[in-house]
């Protein structure tokens, strides 16, 4: 994976050990970000935002909107203590379009500065553009065509090349600014967009590729999707809508008036403002673009800043197995690792490509994810955590399957109504898998009580009729009537006559 090592002035580029915060001043609100690290995937512990709105009024008077220069300075002052008393070894203060190129952005930068006791990085477009492309691709390792980030004050576009970076641009169509250059007339607005369009010709490399739209606009489209449509999984990271249906999303709401969007349950009445506008904006880019598909992320700048300050061996891993490693360790029950699980199943999946394999990876170092919860409800739980878990690198599809692989660990099936309410994602072939993977790692847990020495003293094997578990001795340890129930689930599961062989008996098929 390409990545620039310092996209602005001033990088560190290792994160050590302890909790990094990340304070986002942008054109609309400031936010503060403390992170859990270093690992791969960004766990935010504290997460907080002022709309504070200092892109109102910028487009026509060229200054920052003084009542949100108030309460961005009060809000970032408790953000300071905030910080501090929560232990952040390494504050990083980011300043983006509004701050950049008011007439006052110094003054402010200044005041921030000594408020806070650290200097402030006021971003230019490029860089903004790069950190965000960071974001997406730390979640997506191999995106695949055109980023737009859309805040405030600017619109900052990116050409993903699996994983790579490409071409940017930042153009002045942020929400806030389009609202104050338009005077609130959409067809002025369509018409300003469209013109700053024009100068980025480059669009149009990312036909037939996918579109990856960043921001909190863009997301609140996306939640009215999912919302509206029904969809089963109320997940924004890797929500992803075909071209056709993304368009008609943003040519509804970008008709919608204030009082329409004001009735929307999942709107907050500050995004009630400027959403109309942000959906004129995705409409021309897609028009433009003609993606393949949109695919909506909760990453951002700030997620690609703080990936980007990972050692480098860290950045390089993969972002689902190491967020279900990480998940895994937490108050583990047996030492045994999901790395030696995987490999103990590995004969039942003779013919499996590397994206199964990896998931199969990621459902055996969850292996044991809800055994803190009550028995009877223990197949639920798993479901619904893994469903729910901040994981990226996984499509919708591998993680309701993934889920049902630990529903299925723990005893469950097809019947659990969480399960039925997302079949629309789980298909026969999906679930067939699931069903093998749980049913593997339960018999694996009955087997070796989580002892790693007691399940390498059996394996497994498969051929078109018989599963055999082989044992390498008579030891009573490994006879008992929950292992042969769970034995004789798992060759239901395969359509596998189930056997078990030990010392003295056929151990090989």
């Amino acid at each position: 994976m390409e990545m620039d090592e310092a996209p602005f002035p001033g990088d560190v580029a290792a994160l050590g050990v302890g909790r990094m915060a990340v304070v986002d001043i942008g054109s609309n609100s400031v936010r503060l970000v403390v992170y859990e690290g270093p690992a791969r995937t960004p766990f935010p512990v504290f997460n907080e935002k002022a709309t504070c709105g200092l892109a109102i009024g910028l487009a026509v008077s060229g200054r920052l909107n003084p009542e949100g220069v108030e309460l961005a300075l009060k809000t970032m002052t408790r953000f300071a203590k905030l910080a501090e008393v929560m232990g952040a070894r390494r504050v990083d203060l980011l300043a983006t379009a509004a701050v950049r190129e008011a007439v006052d952005g110094a003054v402010f930068v200044e005041e921030v500065s000594r408020r806070f006791g650290r200097p402030v990085t006021v971003l230019s477009g490029d860089e903004e553009a790069r950190l965000a492309g960071l974001g997406v691709i730390s979640g997506r390792p191999d995106a695949d065509g055109v980023m737009g980030d859309l805040g405030g004050g600017s619109l900052d576009l990116l050409m993903l090349e699996n994983g790579a970076f490409g071409k940017t641009a930042s153009l002045p169509l942020g929400a806030l600014r389009l609202a104050d250059m338009s005077g609130g007339d959409r067809g002025k607005a369509r018409d300003l967009v469209d013109k700053a369009f024009e100068g980025v010709p480059w669009l149009k490399e990312g036909r037939k590729r996918d579109l990856y739209p960043i921001g909190g606009a863009w997301r609140a489209l996306a939640h009215i999707a999912i919302n509206q449509t029904g969809y089963p999984l109320h997940v924004l990271e890797g929500f992803v809508l075909p071209r056709a249906g993304a368009f008609d999303l943003a040519h509804f709401i970008k008709g919608l008036s204030r009082k329409s969007l004001d009735s929307v349950p999942w709107v907050s009445p500050r995004r009630a403002q400027t959403l109309p506008l942000a959906a004129l904006v995705l409409e021309r880019l897609l028009l433009l673009v003609q993606p393949r598909n949109v695919v909506f992320s909760v990453y951002g700048m700030r997620e690609g800043r703080y990936f980007q300050s990972l050692p480098a061996e860290v950045r390089e891993a993969d972002p689902l197995v190491s967020a279900c490693e990480a998940l895994g360790r937490m108050r583990p029950r047996f030492p045994i690792r999901g790395e030696e699980l995987w490999r103990w199943m590995q004969p039942l999946f003779p013919d499996e490509t590397a994206p199964v394999a990896r998931l199969r990876l990621a459902a055996c170092l969850l292996g044991d994810l809800a055994w803190m919860e009550h028995p009877d409800h223990r197949p639920e739980s798993a479901f619904r955590r893994v469903l729910r878990s901040p994981f990226t690198g996984v499509t919708h599809r591998e993680r309701v399957a993934l889920a049902y692989a630990l529903c299925c660990r723990y005893g469950g099936d097809a019947s659990l109504a969480a399960v039925r309410a997302c079949d629309s994602l789980l298909d026969k072939e999906g679930a067939q898998w699931a069903l093998a993977v749980g049913r593997a790692l339960r018999l694996a847990f009955s087997l070796s009580g989580g002892v790693p020495a007691l399940l390498h003293q059996t394996r497994l094997e498969m051929d078109s009729k018989r599963l055999v578990l082989a044992t390498s001795d008579e030891d009573s340890i490994f006879l008992g009537e929950a292992v042969d129930r769970r034995l004789k689930a798992l060759g239901k599961a395969l359509d596998r006559e189930p056997i078990l062989a030990r010392r003295g008996g056929s151990a090989s098929l």
